[in-house]
């Protein structure tokens, strides 16, 4: 009896902790989850009066008759009642998702066989050691229980291929655990396991059950799948608004800009620039829609780069000047002559800030001034860039200083009806500033004015601009494709009207096809072009399947330049992964247009130096380095490489060591940017399509005063000789599949010689 005492005790403590644990945590709805706690309870009900059973003294059957009958019913009932819940919860698992639970018939059934029960007959036997009941009450139960499990097997065996294999372990445990109970009842007739049975099966189960945390976590990710599809659709709704927004302002843009070009009286150029400023205004009211898409998304990108500060402010002055026109506001600039010149940072975004701030106060001061600060505060290798717009304007009240930073906020609406804007500037300046680690203050008297403030770090590259050769054109007559064919490749006539209207002072020969069809047959037929437009927005074939179509036909290697309205985040990366060679946005953008056009233009003349290359390398090594005295603030390394993707790891590297870095494709224009500009060091590749690496290194040490350390780029399946690298003047080679510590080890050791 002690022994059968024990095992209820220790049964009872098990599944009383490890209800504990499933109940103390949050729990899915579900009907599982449901049947599995209905069983729990019952399990505690059926170890509570197997224990009653156990420790119940049957010495004198007439004495205590009544008490024992009622324990030995509650025990045949909690015995029918668990196999009954055990069997709804394989019924559930494995059809009930299909067929629908007949509750009521279930209910029934609960009632009769417990009726049954009762009233059945039941014998007990007691011979001074051993007790236990039986009878009819007891022989039905092991009817009924048998059938049960049957059933239980049955459904099983019915859907195992479908469902979980784990959902059939309890069963199995079952049935191994009441063959064991029966057979240690059967050796030792005084102790009765069944309850203690039903607890193992009870944990088996805990761990076969839907696992709430993993529920969770599920209903977690499809909540973020359908954010995300939400996010998705958006992005996709923006995208076709900027399509269609674009669309025609390409076309009213682009036919103003040839305007302003022809001979027209004042009163009519005067227009053409009202057109262009309200077309200007609507493309921005756009991209600030595109712009809070990004940082909803996560997706605003801080890019950094080397620029010139003062081309920079001297474009924010000229911008800011040309939004005042005719308001008749004192601006006043002041900016800190002694502002290192060539800084490292995001200048485009840096641009969009300080623009924010000045077009909000041209927008908001009628009268009065319009003060534009720039100051530095230098610690270091680090420039903080103190930038302050102050103005005159209709200032903010204290209590809405904290709005304005807000989406689509504009205060005092009544007053402002006929200033044009949508509230979202200043959203994104705040965004963009907290991105660039740096802060914004604002300061006001409503009715006076108010004074915006950023201050902003920057990594110093250069206190003075490096002296460069006038090699680039800044007058864009000058640029002359005479004898290049150019194919524009668009569904829309009007959109290639503009772009031949645009294009045409550049003299290209141009053709034109308004389906990607049309330019494959074009391409098909022999046609050469030495660069296409490629819209991507076409019905039917696509730019982009257009493109893959393109790179399949033998020998085609133009460049193709995706020319889209498609203007949202991310698609220029989009593009050039797709295998563009470059990515126009509509409206077409004149500056971006001729940086593509002397892009081509240098590739198609570097192509033809490749030829003529040995006739004409003198003039340019012939030439004397300019030694650039200039207070760098780390080294600059210069990577010479057409690999992209190798490029950007390497550029990366570089970067994130504290290295200053310049990037080119071309062989050829690295001799030339050597002459120009003092590097530290100079990589580049084994494999350069205009210029051999031997060949390059011949003619740079051709080069008086060249004494850059040039390591070689290659590839593990490139096999080199290290002496013969040597003599060639590389100072090392560099497998580009290298890790980041390798590399900087080699670098690190060259530049510390």
């Amino acid at each position: 009896m002690m022994i059968a005492i024990s095992f209820e005790i220790c049964s009872f403590l098990f599944i009383f902790l490890a209800s504990c644990f499933y109940f103390s945590k949050e729990r899915v709805e579900s009907k599982e989850n449901k049947i599995y706690t209905i069983i729990v309870f019952c399990t505690f009900f059926a170890l509570i009066v197997e224990f009653l059973c156990v420790s119940s003294s049957f010495e004198n059957l007439s004495t205590n008759s009544l008490y024992i009958y009622i324990i030995s019913r509650l025990m045949l009932i909690s015995i029918f009642w668990w196999g009954a819940f055990f069997l709804v919860y394989f019924y559930n698992i494995t059809l009930g998702e299909n067929k629908k639970f007949p509750k009521g018939i279930f209910i029934l059934y609960l009632l009769i066989i417990t009726v049954v029960l009762l009233l059945a007959p039941l014998d007990f036997y007691y011979d001074g050691e051993m007790a236990f009941s039986y009878g009819l009450a007891v022989n039905l139960l092991y009817i009924i229980s048998g059938v049960e499990l049957i059933l239980d097997v049955i459904f099983i065996a019915k859907k195992f291929k479908s469902i979980d294999k784990k959902k059939a372990i309890p069963l199995v445990s079952l049935i191994v655990l009441m063959t064991l109970s029966i057979i240690i009842r059967t050796i030792f007739p005084g102790i009765n396991l069944i309850a203690t049975s039903f607890a193992l099966v009870v944990f088996v189960m805990y761990f076969t059950i839907e696992n709430p945390d993993v529920k969770m976590l599920e209903q977690v990710s499809i909540a973020k799948e359908n954010a995300e599809k939400a996010n998705h659709a958006k992005t996709d709704f923006l995208s076709n608004m900027s399509h269609e927004i674009r669309t025609p302002l390409n076309a009213i843009v682009g036919f103003s800009e040839s305007l302003k070009e022809d001979k027209l009286p004042d009163s009519a150029k005067e227009k053409v620039n009202d057109i262009i400023m309200a077309s200007n205004n609507l493309l921005e009211i756009v991209n600030g829609i595109l712009d809070i898409s990004k940082i909803e998304a996560n997706k605003l990108e801080i890019i950094n780069k080397e620029y010139d500060i003062k081309l920079m402010l001297d474009e924010l002055v000229a911008l800011t000047q040309a939004r005042i026109g005719d308001k008749g506001l004192d601006f006043r600039v002041n900016i800190d002559k002694s502002i290192p010149r060539i800084l490292y940072g995001d200048s485009s975004r840096l641009k969009q800030i300080y623009l924010n701030i000045l077009t909000n106060a041209v927008k908001y001061t009628k009268e009065g001034f319009i003060e534009f600060t720039v100051s530095t505060v230098i610690k270091e290798n680090v420039c903080r860039l103190i930038v302050s717009v102050e103005d005159s304007g209709i200032g903010i009240k204290n209590e809405n200083i904290d709005k304005i930073f807000s989406k689509f906020e504009r205060l005092d609406v009544e007053k402002q009806q006929t200033i044009e804007g949508t509230g979202l500037g200043l959203a994104i300046t705040k965004k963009l500033v907290d991105l660039m680690h740096g802060k914004i203050v604002v300061q006001s008297v409503y009715g006076s004015g108010s004074k915006f403030t950023v201050s902003i770090d920057q990594r110093i590259i250069a206190v003075d601009p490096p002296k460069q050769k006038e090699t680039i054109l800044s007058d864009s007559k000058l640029i002359n494709a005479e004898g290049a064919r150019l194919l524009i490749v668009d569904d829309n006539e009007l959109n290639i009207k503009v772009a031949i209207t645009l294009l045409k002072k550049y003299n290209f020969n141009i053709d034109s096809c308004t389906s990607g069809g049309l330019c494959l047959e074009k391409i098909n037929k022999g046609e050469q072009y030495d660069m296409i437009l490629l819209d991507d927005m076409m019905p039917k074939l696509s730019g982009k399947e257009t493109l893959e179509r393109l790179k399949q036909i033998k020998g085609f290697n133009t460049p193709v330049i995706a020319l889209t309205a498609n203007a949202i985040s991310g698609m220029k990366e989009e593009y050039l992964g797709l295998g563009f060679d470059d990515y126009l946005a509509k409206p077409i953008e004149k500056l971006e247009l001729e940086r593509v056009i002397r892009q081509f233009l240098n590739k198609k003349n570097s192509n033809s130096t490749n030829t003529t290359l040995k006739n004409n390398i003198s003039s340019i090594v012939n030439t004397k380095i300019i030694e650039i005295s200039s207070d760098t603030a780390s080294k600059k390394i210069l990577i010479v490489n057409d690999d992209k993707e190798i490029t950007n790891k390497l550029e990366k590297i570089f970067i994130t060591n504290d290295y200053s870095v310049i990037t080119l494709n071309s062989g050829v224009s690295a001799i030339e940017n050597v002459i120009d500009n003092k590097y530290d060091l100079m990589i580049i590749s084994n494999k350069l399509q205009d210029i051999d690496a031997i060949e390059f290194m011949e003619n740079v040490n051709s080069i008086e005063g060249f004494n850059i350390p040039v390591v070689l780029l290659k590839s593990k399946k490139d096999k080199v000789d290290k002496e013969t690298i040597l003599k060639q003047g590389f100072s090392a080679y560099l497998n580009n599949e290298a890790d980041e510590e390798t590399i900087i080890n080699i670098i690190e050791k060259i530049l510390n010689k």
